[in-house]
């Protein structure tokens, strides 16, 4: 396990998480790969995306079967514009890096919307730090340890 995923792997016991991070011999960048991967539908997929509200992060934890609307996210978050981050803002801001980000583990709290319809699978894969590792977790488990606030990320 490299030293990134064991960190990782550590935050998840400190949170009480379960599930196991699984690491792949190839990278697992993209969610239709994760899928292809893990055999899994690619809405199973927790997608960590990263955001700027203002020059904040907002991490986006979305099924990888959904383009997220970030018109509909600032809308129902009443805020500015949301712009997704540069690889090097999201570096910064998670200490991961893109295609790799998880949905914890970052080096301060990051405001968090989960994709409500991650609940329609009963496991979900999420990130686990690096491109090359993801973890299988829960909707409710996600909510809980992001601290996230559920709701849909494209418009109903």
């Amino acid at each position: 396990m490299n030293s990134a995923t064991a960190t990782f792997a550590a935050c998840l016991r400190e949170l009480d998480v379960p599930g196991q991070v699984v690491e792949f011999s190839t990278e697992v960048p993209t969610a239709a790969a994760a899928a292809e991967q893990l055999g899994c539908p690619v809405g199973a997929i927790a997608n960590s995306l990263v955001f700027t509200v203002d020059d904040e992060p907002l991490l986006v934890v979305a099924s990888g079967a959904h383009r997220v609307d970030t018109r509909h996210v600032a809308r129902v978050l009443g805020v500015g514009r949301i712009r997704r981050a540069s690889p090097e803002f999201v570096q910064e801001a998670t200490g991961q890096p893109v295609g790799g980000v998880g949905p914890v583990g970052h080096p301060e709290p990051i405001r968090t919307v989960v994709d409500r319809t991650l609940a329609d699978h009963p496991v979900v894969w999420a990130g686990a730090g690096s491109k090359h590792a993801m973890f299988p977790t829960t909707f409710d488990e996600l909510v809980r340890i992001t601290n996230g606030l559920p709701m849909e990320v494209v418009k109903p």
